[in-house]
């Protein structure tokens, strides 16, 4: 017999009770709809807490390499779809969610300056260049491009930069690995060697920290910048070289009707560095090759490879040329934040310095 005294047991809020003529179930629901894709940030913790995504869907993007919300944040809806089998809206959706949980939005200058001392760098191994760079070297979370003409220094500079990378932070390292694209069968490992014998480190370790991959065409170019990711997600990966980026490219598309199209994959992939460099504090090098523009009457006719895409897309741009006996020129062409200025450095047998 019930008590008229007793007060009444109150459901939470969150909580809606269901009866049955048997028993009172409680049933948990969750504030928000998670197809409404308004999930706050602490609610998002894995890729299944995204709207639209459960276990089957989550298992899809696992293996086409979408393993955290980090990389569903930085993926274009299309692609996700593609990949879990999800519609275009609810990719855009749980793409949302997922910036949302990672807070891209909009932040105070203050916020970005704090993002900015985030950053590392690596030495060139010459201090006129680290001077040229900003007084560090490369920057991480950015795309440096070398452009120039053969012997101009610019894969001497990528093999530097594999030694130089995994120096102790101290000496201008990042004590990291090193992930070399070679489109134009242009590594060395004895080079390396010599390089690191100078800079008094165990050669056999340096060349164990490098990951070298050779590229066949464009589409294997673009297919190994997409597996150094779960390279960097599996190894202390601190520099990502493309030696040449656009090789390929220019071989594998001729004449003006192909035009639109390389540039678009060229786009793309470039895109795909960019990204990499941003979300895992990597620096990324590449280099370019060069043509001779006729219709230059005066002055320098030496024209980077890949118009403006490429211009708008790399952070920082370099043209090296050649001087004399050993001595090379580096030329600060573009910067967000570099004047524009030029220094002069050595590339001896021991590596590059003053």
């Amino acid at each position: 017999m019930k008590s008229e005294n007793a007060s009444p047991i109150e459901a939470p809020a969150d909580f809606v009770v269901e009866e049955t003529s048997e028993e009172v179930r409680v049933k948990a629901v969750k504030k928000k709809d998670k197809i409404s894709g308004e999930e706050t940030p602490s609610d998002v913790k894995d890729i299944r807490d995204l709207p639209g995504i459960g276990a089957a869907s989550a298992a899809k993007l696992k293996e086409a390499g979408y393993e955290d919300i980090e990389t569903i944040a930085y993926a274009l809806p299309a692609e996700l779809a593609e990949a879990s089998g999800i519609g275009d809206a609810t990719a855009q959706k749980a793409i949302a969610a997922a910036r949302k949980a990672l807070k891209m939005d909009f932040e105070t200058g203050i916020e970005s300056m704090h993002k900015r001392e985030q950053i590392e760098c690596i030495t060139t191994g010459s201090k006129e260049f680290d001077s040229l760079l900003g007084g560090k070297g490369l920057e991480t979370q950015a795309i440096t491009e070398a452009y120039g003409k053969f012997g101009s220094g610019k894969s001497q500079l990528a093999f530097q930069l594999c030694v130089n990378a995994q120096l102790p932070k101290d000496k201008g390292g990042l004590e990291g690995g090193v992930i070399f694209i070679d489109t134009e069968n242009t590594f060395r490992p004895e080079r390396v060697k010599q390089m690191a014998i100078e800079k008094g480190l165990d050669p056999e370790k340096v060349l164990q920290n490098i990951y070298t991959a050779r590229a066949y065409n464009s589409d294997h170019q673009m297919l190994l910048a997409e597996k150094a990711e779960d390279m960097i997600r599996e190894k202390n990966i601190k520099m990502v070289i493309v030696d040449s980026l656009t090789g390929h490219f220019r071989s594998d598309y001729i004449g003006r009707g192909t035009l639109a199209n390389r540039q678009q994959l060229l786009n793309k992939h470039m895109h795909q560095l960019l990204r990499l460099s941003e979300k895992y504090n990597v620096a990324v090098y590449v280099t370019n090759q060069v043509m001779a523009n006729p219709g230059i009457m005066f002055g320098d006719p030496t024209t980077p490879i890949g118009g403006h895409v490429l211009a708008h897309t790399s952070t920082y741009r370099i043209y090296l040329r050649r001087s004399k006996e050993d001595k090379r020129i580096a030329k600060i062409v573009d910067s967000p934040n570099l004047a524009d200025n030029e220094c002069v450095f050595r590339v001896t047998e021991e590596g590059l310095c003053d």
